[in-house]
């Protein structure tokens, strides 16, 4: 349960239609194999001790008798149990028969949880047998307790108070307001639904888009248990397709036609995070709902659930070229507005053949096919120093020839040499000035000459690099418009990738292919053996590492122990733990620092989920103190 995961399981069992006494077996059976997969959270499907399918059984008393008693057997038999546990059986109440969830904790029965919304069309015909939980509240003596019965019921975990459940049945989730979205409103964050749906071509999928969208709607978990075999009978057939979900997204799914369990964890502390930071997700009174109050131990959750090593870019391919088309087309459509509303389809990008510069001249090159420009008013320049190798300057050249742009070279050699010798700077000390000063002369020389031909001067700069402060303040820091600003150089490489793959221009290709496999340097620095010798990770770490920093601690507010624990797990293999944590501790470290320059960023498109614009979605004082962040991590040594 630390960082706030909860270990929830979904579970079918193998009914057999109208004996309790079976089916009792088979659901204190799966109890037992859920805790051994150490599930806190068990949920079980839609009147699983009698059997969805009883029909007018259900008007025999003598069913309704050993369903009841098959209950309280199964509460008994689970007391050493550390769950919660919800179970659908048939409970009668003031003389009418409800459609129940039963809610168990340590051998006792804590709440009952009625059927609201009854189907009584096509195959189904639940208003013949049952009523509506509607509106109730009240209680019911079980065994000299007072168990409330109602529908706006919360499950308030008196270890974890973070974690309320609450629950709905079936039909509830396909209404126009299913009884979920006022528990998540009164305070849940699981919600779970026993469920005895049955299967017909296509049902799978909108089944599936239904909980996966309730679960986006009400920023919360969704745990679905769903009849499978056993459950079939005359006309209808039942296939499982048990589901967990957190918000939107599908973290685990079992086979259809098989019986058995699926689990997740859930994270309760990022859910309500996020509901904290949406100011659309409006809580309301939660006066009308009871509060019943569990237990469970205190205990690590063994993580089951997989983080991407790379969560800005999709895994899949299909999907990851259409993400790439789409950043680049938000791109060159961010440039163009940018370019038709200050009356100038001319622009000026310094070209340097490495990745950043590339994808912006790709970016450029779209735009000005969007805005029916000719691509000889895009002007490159490329400005070798001192650091600048064969490699990387004729892979610009060849770049900005590919793509029919006009290129010019303005070699800064003679102007940073006087540069150095104005501010009394010895060129053999190869330090920050020694740097810098190359990044603003080639600033001051872009500015100028897009001045001079009246074009708007595009930036290169990603995500990453201004996430740790890679760039040079007044440097390659600035420009008119920043295309890359909300990339993160994981994807950079991907969209120059994904250009390489569909530009249909071999040439093209076979230059974008070489840049992609040179090493990423700011290359400041005298070249060894005519090889580049500055290599930017060598110096701030792997990007890979500090993406997926920068994700989890953006977008979804982790503390950096948490962090460092996902890191660990997801990157086992790749490196080592002590790696990880230097790399870790340095990205805090920058972030925080270089903040002065994110405060005053050029325009640039937002791509994704994450962005450092100060317009938008980072506005952070610039001399914010990083000793919270780093002293969890100093503890962890």
């Amino acid at each position: 349960m630390r960082h706030g995961y909860i270990k929830t399981a979904a579970a079918t069992p193998y009914i057999t239609v109208a004996d309790c006494n079976a089916n009792g077996n088979e659901i204190i059976r799966l109890i037992h194999e859920m805790e051994r997969e150490r599930a806190k959270v068990m949920v079980f499907p839609e009147l699983c001790v009698t059997g969805y399918t009883c029909q007018d059984l259900f008007l025999q008393r003598r069913l309704l008798d050993s369903a009841w008693e098959t209950l309280l057997r199964i509460a008994g038999e689970t007391a050493d149990v550390d769950a919660l546990i919800f179970v659908g059986v048939p409970v009668r109440n003031h003389g009418k028969l409800y459609n129940v969830a039963a809610v168990l904790n340590r051998g006792e029965i804590i709440g009952l949880v009625p059927k609201t919304y009854l189907p009584n069309y096509g195959e189904f015909y639940e208003q013949r047998h049952f009523v509506s939980g509607l509106g109730c509240l009240e209680y019911m003596d079980i065994k000299g307790k007072r168990v409330p019965f109602g529908t706006d019921l919360l499950f308030v975990c008196e270890e974890e108070p973070e974690l309320v459940a609450a629950a709905e049945i079936c039909e509830d989730l396909w209404v126009t307001l299913p009884p979920s979205v006022l528990h998540a409103q009164a305070g849940a964050n699981l919600i779970v639904n026993l469920s005895a749906s049955n299967e017909m071509v296509g049902k799978d999928s909108y089944r599936r888009d239904l909980v996966s969208g309730q679960s986006a709607r009400l920023v919360c978990a969704y745990v679905y248990a769903n009849a499978g075999e056993g459950e079939s009978t005359q006309d209808l057939v039942f296939g499982g397709q048990n589901m967990i979900a957190e918000n939107g997204v599908i973290l685990a799914e079992g086979k259809r036609f098989e019986n058995g369990i699926v689990c997740s964890e859930i994270d309760v502390q990022r859910l309500n995070d996020e509901r904290r930071r949406l100011t659309t997700y409006q809580p309301a009174d939660d006066s009308d709902h009871l509060k019943v109050h569990f237990h469970l131990n205190v205990e690590e959750t063994k993580l089951t659930r997989k983080y991407p090593q790379y969560p800005f870019v999709p895994s899949r391919k299909e999907e990851r070229d259409m993400r790439c088309d789409e950043i680049l087309n938000i791109q060159a459509m961010g440039l163009k507005k940018r370019m038709d509303h200050i009356h100038c389809h001319k622009a000026t990008v310094g070209l340097s053949g490495g990745l950043d510069s590339t994808l912006a001249l790709l970016v450029i090159a779209r735009a000005f096919d969007l805005s029916g420009a000719d691509r000889k008013d895009i002007h490159c320049i490329t400005m070798p120093c001192f650091g600048t190798t064969d490699r990387t300057y004729q892979n610009a050249c060849k770049l900005s020839e590919c793509l029919g742009a006009t290129l010019s070279e303005i070699n800064i050699k003679e102007a940073v040499n006087v540069h150095f010798r104005d501010i009394n700077h010895d060129p053999e000390v190869h330090d920050v000035t020694y740097e810098n000063s190359q990044a603003r002369e080639r600033t001051q020389i872009l500015m100028d000459s897009a001045n001079q031909d009246g074009s708007i001067l595009v930036g290169t700069g990603d995500l990453s690099e201004l996430a740790l402060g890679w760039a040079t303040y007044n440097g390659d820091h600035m420009s008119m418009y920043g295309v890359n600003a909300s990339v993160p150089k994981t994807l950079v490489r991907h969209l120059v990738r994904y250009y390489a793959d569909t530009c249909g221009d071999e040439k093209l290709t076979e230059v974008l292919l070489d840049i992609l496999d040179t090493p990423v340097s700011p290359e400041l620095l005298p070249p060894k053996d005519g090889k580049i010798a500055q290599k930017t990770e060598d110096l701030v770490g792997p990007y890979e590492l500090h993406d997926f920093y920068l994700y989890y601690m953006l977008r979804a507010g982790f503390e950096p122990e948490k962090i460092y624990r996902l890191a660990c797990e997801t990157f086992e293999g790749t490196y080592d733990k002590e790696t990880i944590f230097k790399w870790l501790r340095t990205f805090y470290r920058r972030f925080f620092a270089q903040q002065f320059k994110r405060s005053c960023l050029p325009d640039g498109p937002k791509v994704g989920s994450v962005a450092v614009s100060p317009r938008g979605d980072l506005r952070m004082p610039s001399d914010a103190s990083a000793r919270v962040w780093l002293e969890q991590l100093e503890k962890m040594q």
